[in-house]
């Protein structure tokens, strides 16, 4: 069904219209045109055409409260006749589609293009076979014992070894897709919902909710199919990603009962019935049409976005809605593209293209050199004049010197960068699902290597998320322990009974354990069912209750949101008058009452001093213990005449309170220990929760976010609103630079606080990195910061989908530590990133400068063709593989984060690649000039066109490839680290690579003849040249040796790749609007700040190491001043920031301290 495509969908739903929807009310198209009307039009024609929603759930064969029975052959006839709840996916690329892509690289083509003129040259035979003698020295040996017939080989072995790298770089792409294939069909079967099926609430996987079903919808859910509403509570839905309008609609059964897939749900609750899947959907529609304009789209952009059609995008609707502007969707045209490309990738392309220009250069100059010589050497200095039967013999040898500079080209050029990043990534992602992590973005996973800081939220991420009510103050008394319920008054009881049993969601239940001697299971809001317990650890039960009055009944529900901070229900009484019951956070709820039930379940006047006296005698306590407080009250109404329901403020006081209680989230086991590990990583926590301050303090200790005596933050929302806003309200940077810093618990913070948190450290100038931060969240709320972040991780079990639609990572087990892992495989990404460049440019700068020397001075590269494109296999393709698939260690994480400025070649790589280029061409120097004494050989050099291969040359070839082999095992560290074979049998695919290549390079020199001019060698030769590889690891060895510190130009070496990089990078990843000449501007403005800033920044680095003392921020206020200028929002997650120092010199505490003003710390 999966490829079924959209025109057969219509076709067949056509032939359904004749039998009229077998035996249904309605056929699909009836059921589609009734879905595309709006408010009251929708509800006359409901009323009109089917009698109601009743009528429409008659026709459907459905029961509004019971549900679909859930047949099998039941849901196969539905799911035939209204179709499957999934849009068919876009057709995955074929394989000779991405070999068709492979091929149109230029380097690519341009050798074809020479191996075919060689080719066609040499079985061209020129007529006067007697012109052999008067075109000089460049006929010599062309008849040589019928080597001319051999001529061919070197065109085809070129043309074969250009097929096998189209090859590889197809599979690569192709297994690539592949994955983002399953990854995306993995994120689609982890979302569920729920529905009502024989009477029961089950939780279904979306595909399976066929028309008919009768689904409940809550808080925070996306909702995966169109309906009808059967009843609501106080229900808002943001239509924003199929209208635009970011104004959230009241939807309500008399009113506007329409409801559509993709949209989200706000506010409230309630059941629909399913009225249209799949293709036949409002966000199907559009898709369909979509993937009608996809085709044309895709002929204007041959560039593929990685994520486009992957998989059958199970109903995870268009991805526009997160943020709600109505530009939004074309917003996120162009991030969609920008989001792929990281931080990473994109110094990476940039390195690509210089080192890309620098090869161009070189082989052109090749080239030039090569024709030049020969020229001069035939006709000027020889004099001899051109002849017409010698044109072919002469345009060979200019085809063999083209060939010559493009190989230099090929090798120049590092095509393996962007391999070895996806393949890094694509094995990172892999891998990390098995640590809980469902990376829904790739870059996000390198990302995260250069976090600095972590907002978490508390409940369910630090905490287990399993409430359970500990302490209980009811009747005037405190109980430190759940009491007998003989010992509360009868009256008080039957009240807070029924309040906690009818104002919760229905939803939330308490089941019995699923093994023996288990915990019983929560389901549902976990808060509330820590009431519920309440309810039964007092020996009663809240089923019956809710049996009695059905979810139809009640009268009117506040529900829960982040601004009322509390939820209330209403009830008709039997007298006709109303009662409602509320609970929320404590302090919030208590300020509305002016009543308290006293020992007998009596109301008495509760006045504002009794209130204090509670709040430090009650309240704080239990927050101080770390419990969560809920207050649970009362208010009576009379029914006549009925109150304005819609006037909340009024209805929403002179409350009476029955109960507050205490309830207890306990820390996980490992969190303590998780957040030590991001502390010893350079990564601050903080907390960011909706808990009582005292609460949050308390739960931040335990975690151990703050160690009592240190100068820290514990503020709550209030307090942070008031330092950061000025006196007209609006935020300040310079006011949140001011919290930051120190801020460790942000406590009663509404979603609005934690966006501006997150958006004040990323924007944040007063440190010298950029700050990275990663967020934490779960509720729809959520959603801005969790964009706004340069990570967010969403909560896979009990986050919303609206959360994890923002989210880049989803944590499947909402576990804190989870997030380490994260740290550890994005770091491990930069550094596998690091230990293939370390390889790769080592080979390039040697195999150009030796074939540019060898080609200037002997007139022909002592590395052919064929050779160089099999080294350029081992070296891009091969070693990404091996060296993009370590795994990563514990000791990762002992280090600072690298921070987003930091040029991507160190100076201990720089010291490595020029230390072992040395060597290397040492070695190949003296082979090419003395080779022939030394092993008492023929000389390779100066042979003729089309002359055998010599056996000088082919122990040059074997000789590098095999001080590759061993430079590969160098390059597995990065650090200087001495024991290069630490854990290297941990790795099986690089030890298999290395073996395999060797296997292969002994079948090439002993069996590659003429294709790859190689003369079989004996076993002596064979020893020296593996010899000379070892010399690799001793070298290695001796370079360790050499301190950093000596080596003072090598720093600069790094800066200056770092300048190169930058400026661009900067430009590029901000806001699109700006134009080109303030680009230009600003672009001259940042090379000026950062030259100044290098500057002072290295005078500073001096002085700290002579003093010895923590790095003092000198530079900070000239660089805070000097940044200033260029600090706009910048609402791309991914802008480096302007001014970079490297981190390593000073522990945070001590920057931070030297840097921000001096606060005291509050706890």
């Amino acid at each position: 069904m999966g490829d079924m495509s959209n025109s057969d969908f219509y076709a067949k739903n056509q032939r359904n219209e004749e039998n009229h929807a077998a035996g249904f009310g309605c056929s699909v198209m009836d059921l589609r045109s009734l879905m595309e009307l709006r408010g009251t039009e929708a509800v006359v024609k409901l009323q009109e055409d089917y009698g109601g929603v009743e009528g429409l759930c008659k026709r459907l064969k459905t029961s509004p409260t019971e549900g679909l029975a859930g047949a099998l052959p039941d849901l196969d006839k539905r799911k035939e006749i209204y179709g499957k709840n999934l849009i068919p996916p876009k057709k995955p690329k074929t394989f000779l589609q991405l070999v068709w892509e492979a091929l149109q690289d230029v380097t690519l083509i341009i050798l074809e293009l020479a191996a075919l003129i060689s080719l066609g040259l040499s079985f061209y035979h020129p007529p006067g076979e007697s012109g052999g003698e008067s075109c000089g020295a460049a006929a010599g040996g062309v008849e040589d014992e019928g080597e001319a017939d051999a001529g061919w080989i070197e065109g085809a072995a070129i043309l074969l070894s250009v097929v096998c790298v189209v090859l590889v770089t197809a599979f690569n792409d192709w297994s690539k897709e592949k994955q983002f294939r399953g990854l995306q069909s993995r994120i689609e079967q982890e979302q569920k919902f729920q529905v009502v099926r024989g009477s029961q609430v089950i939780q279904l996987p979306v595909a399976d909710i066929v028309v008919g079903d009768i689904a409940q919808i809550k808080y925070g859910d996306l909702l995966p199919a169109d309906g009808v509403l059967i009843q609501g509570n106080d229900l808002k839905i943001d239509e924003s990603s199929l209208t635009g309008e970011s104004d959230h609609v009241r939807k309500c059964a008399d009113k506007d009962p329409m409801l559509l897939s993709g949209t989200h749900v706000m506010e409230g609750s309630g059941r629909m019935v399913v009225s249209a899947v799949g293709v036949n959907s409002q966000t199907g529609i559009i898709f369909t049409l979509l993937g009608a304009g996809d085709v044309e789209e895709e002929k204007k952009e041959k560039k593929v976005k990685k994520q486009d059609g992957a998989a059958a995008m199970e109903m995870q609707p268009l991805k526009s809605a997160e943020g709600g502007e109505s530009d939004e969707k074309e917003k996120k045209k162009v991030s969609g593209s920008k989001k792929e490309k990281s931080v990473l990738q994109g110094k990476l392309t940039k390195l690509a293209v210089q080192i890309g220009k620098a090869g161009l250069l070189m082989s052109a100059i090749t080239v030039i050199i090569l024709v030049l010589f020969f020229a001069i050497d035939n006709f000027v200095l020889q004099k001899l004049p051109w002849l017409p039967e010698c044109t072919p013999i002469y345009v060979q040898y200019f085809v063999k010197f083209f060939i010559i500079g493009v190989t230099v080209l090929v090798v120049a050029v590092p095509e393996g960068l962007p391999l070895a990043v996806t393949i890094s990534l694509a094995y990172s992602v892999k891998k990390m699902m098995k640590d809980n992590n469902l990376v829904r973005h790739l870059d996000a996973c390198e990302t995260m290597g250069n976090a600095t800081a972590i907002c978490s939220d508390k409940t369910g991420t630090l905490t287990t998320n399993r409430m359970t009510a500990v302490q209980f103050y009811i009747g005037d008394v405190h109980y430190k322990e759940i009491p007998d319920p003989g010992a509360l008054s009868p009256k008080s009881l039957d009240i807070l009974v029924n309040a906690i049993s009818i104002n919760s969601a229905y939803t939330t239940k308490i089941l019995p354990p699923d093994k023996e001697g288990g915990l019983p299971k929560q389901v549902g809001n976990k808060t509330e069912c820590g009431l519920l317990g309440l309810v039964l650890d007092l020996k009663r039960d809240y089923q019956p209750i809710r049996n009695q009055i059905p979810e139809e009944k009640l009268y009117k529900v506040y529900t829960f949101n982040s601004v009322r901070k509390s939820m209330s229900t209403v009830t008709k009484l039997s007298d006709g008058s109303f009662r409602m019951y509320s609970k929320g956070a404590s302090e919030i709820v208590l300020k509305k009452c002016s009543h308290i039930l006293n020992e007998v379940g009596e109301p008495r006047v509760f006045r504002p001093r009794d209130k204090d006296e509670m709040v430090k005698k009650v309240i704080e306590p239990m927050a101080c213990d770390g419990l969560r407080t809920i207050c649970v009250g009362y208010r009576d109404f009379p029914g006549d005449p009925e109150p304005k329901w819609d006037d909340e403020n009024s209805i929403l006081s002179d409350l009476t309170a029955i109960c507050v209680v205490g309830i207890e989230d306990p820390v996980r086991p490992e969190v303590p220990d998780a957040i030590m590990k991001c502390q010893r990583a350079g990564i601050t926590v903080r907390m960011v929760t909706g808990d009582n301050i005292n609460t949050a303090r308390a739960i931040a200790i335990k975690c151990g976010i703050i160690h009592p005596g240190e100068d820290f933050l514990c503020i709550d929302g209030k307090e942070f609103n008031r330092r950061i806003r000025n006196e007209k309200g609006e935020v300040e940077q310079e006011r949140i630079d001011k919290v930051w810093p120190k801020l460790r618990v942000l406590a009663r913070s509404s979603p609005t606080d934690k966006h501006t948190l997150v958006k004040g450290i990323i924007d944040s100038t007063m440190v010298d990195q950029r700050q990275v931060v990663a967020v934490t969240g779960d509720g729809t709320n959520d959603g801005p910061a969790l964009k706004k972040a340069d990570v967010g991780f969403a909560m896979g079990i009990a986050g919303t989908d609206v959360a994890k639609e923002a989210s880049d990572i989803i944590l499947t087990d909402d576990n804190f530590s989870s997030i380490v892992k994260a740290v550890m495989w994005g770091r491990n990404v930069y550094d596998s990133i690091s230990k293939f460049l370390q390889f790769q440019l080592t080979v390039n700068v040697v195999a150009v400068i030796v074939a540019f020397t060898g080609a200037c001075i002997t007139q022909d590269s002592p590395l052919k063709a064929v050779q160089m494109l099999w080294v350029n296999l081992i070296m891009d393709t091969f070693a990404s593989l091996a060296l993009a698939t370590e795994p990563p260690t514990e000791s990762l994480l002992k280090r600072k984060p690298y921070g987003r400025n930091k040029p991507l070649i160190s100076s201990t790589m720089t010291k490595n690649i020029l230390g072992h280029g040395v060597y290397q061409l040492v070695i190949i120097f003296t082979l090419l000039f003395a080779g022939e004494q030394i092993f008492d050989i023929d000389s390779g050099r100066n042979a003729p066109l089309h002359s055998p291969p010599s056996e000088h040359y082919t122990i040059i070839f074997n000789t590098f490839v095999m001080m590759q082999l061993f430079n590969e095992i160098n390059a597995r560290k990065i650090h200087g680290e001495r024991n290069v074979f630490d854990g290297i049998f941990r790795n099986p695919i690089f030890c298999s690579i290395v073996f395999g290549t060797f296997l292969m390079q002994i079948v090439i020199v002993q069996f590659g003849g003429k294709p790859f001019s190689c003369q079989p060698l004996d076993l002596e030769k064979w020893m020296w040249c593996v010899f000379l590889g070892l010399g690799e690891l001793v070298w290695g060895q001796v370079i360790a040796s050499v301190p950093n510190a000596r080596l003072r130009f090598l720093r600069r070496a790094g800066q200056l790749t770092r300048k190169d990089e930058l400026p661009e990078e900067d430009v590029n990843e901000d806001n699109e609007e700006i134009d080109h000449a303030e680009r230009e501007l600003r672009r001259g403005q940042i090379l000026w700040f950062r030259g100044l800033n290098r500057i002072q920044t290295q005078i500073d680095v001096v002085n700290t190491f002579k003093s010895g003392t923590s790095f003092q921020g000198a530079g900070a206020l000239r660089r805070q001043s000097s940044t200033t200028s260029q600090t706009q929002d910048v609402t791309n997650v991914s802008s480096p920031s302007h001014v970079s120092l490297s981190n390593a010199l000073s522990s945070p505490t001590s920057t931070t301290a030297a840097t921000a003003p001096p606060t005291t710390g509050q706890c």
